[in-house]
């Protein structure tokens, strides 16, 4: 179908950034891919488009609904292990297991054939046969040595799911395998291998991972090891419960030390009340003695009284 110059360009330019976003911004090219898909839905190559920007952003029902629009239009079959993929995504393993059957295979080319064996297989992991899976990735691209675009995804798979059934040793050879022949870098076989040999890498330059990495142990501790933390602990609460016994032992004393030490703040003003009475009492006595110097001063005025008075009498007797 051909479209007007303006809206092909329009269109053209919102599939060059679907394309360029896919892989490191799957919600950003999936934004693109549905204006695309707004100017121009019977093109193929836009509904395709459209398709797996949804799929890459975990939208399997419709990328699985753009890509059936998009074989309808060419009538070829290059889709169909995304289509069963898609399947597997919607939680339809057994639905991808039988498309893996479909004569649409035999229509694929060697690339195609390979990625539908690793949907059968990931099919069969799903359902829980995992041995299954294991035996369905053994292929003669499997045991090839010459280096292909599907080679290192492949020997990926199989190494996972050797891993799976609990085959670490082929595991991590055929994750060395996948490494080998990863050349761009489009699996992660680098860091399960480091994970199968207990390394762990740090990014120098992300302060953030290494604030996380400083609150965190890089390897799980030791059975003898854990023993000895968990005495540490309960010696560390022990010692924390005798303190705080230390405590509690120590403020009755407290109290009663603040208790005599008012008491002997008090004394005093007892002692000045105290001292005081002895004063008013010398103050009554000298009364008591100035009274009684009083009384016997009269009696002597009146003695003396008397004897002027007798000798008065006296000297008339005689005169």
């Amino acid at each position: 179908m051909s479209l007007p110059k303006t809206l092909a360009e329009d269109v053209a330019k919102n599939l060059v950034m679907v394309a360029k976003l896919l892989d490191d911004e799957p919600e950003q090219a999936y934004q693109y891919a549905r204006v695309a898909l707004r100017l121009a839905s019977r093109v193929a190559a836009v509904r395709e488009a459209a398709g797996f920007a949804s799929y890459g952003v975990g939208k399997y029902s419709e990328a699985l609904a753009e890509f059936r629009a998009a074989r309808r239009m060419t009538g070829n079959s290059d889709l169909w292990p995304v289509m069963a993929d898609c399947e597997r995504g919607m939680g339809r393993p057994e639905r991808a297991l039988a498309m893996a059957g479909e004569p649409e295979v035999q229509k694929l080319d060697r690339a195609g054939q390979v990625e539908m064996r690793m949907v059968a297989a990931g099919a069969r992991r799903d359902m829980g046969q995992a041995d299954a899976a294991v035996v369905t990735l053994q292929s003669p691209e499997l045991a090839s040595h010459s280096i292909q675009p599907w080679t290192a995804r492949l020997r990926y798979a199989y190494a996972d799911a050797l891993l799976a059934v609990g085959r670490e040793d082929e595991a991590r050879e055929w994750f060395a395998k996948a490494l080998e022949a990863d050349q761009g870098g489009t699996t992660d076989a680098s860091d399960r291998l480091a994970e199968l040999d207990g390394v762990e890498f740090v990014d120098a330059l992300d302060p953030e991972q290494e604030a996380d990495d400083a609150l965190k142990p890089v390897a799980e501790p030791k059975a003898d090891e854990r023993k000895v933390e968990e005495a540490k602990v309960e010696e560390a609460k022990a010692e924390e419960r005798k303190v705080e016994e230390a405590k509690a032992e120590e403020e009755p004393e407290a109290v009663e030390s603040e208790v005599e030490e008012l008491q002997s703040d008090e004394e005093p003003e007892a002692v000045e009340t105290v001292t005081v009475e002895p004063e008013d009492a010398e103050d009554e006595g000298q009364d008591d003695d100035a009274e009684d110097s009083a009384e016997d001063v009269e009696p002597t005025a009146e003695a003396r009284s008397e004897g002027q008075a007798g000798r008065t009498e006296k000297d008339g007797d005689e005169s």
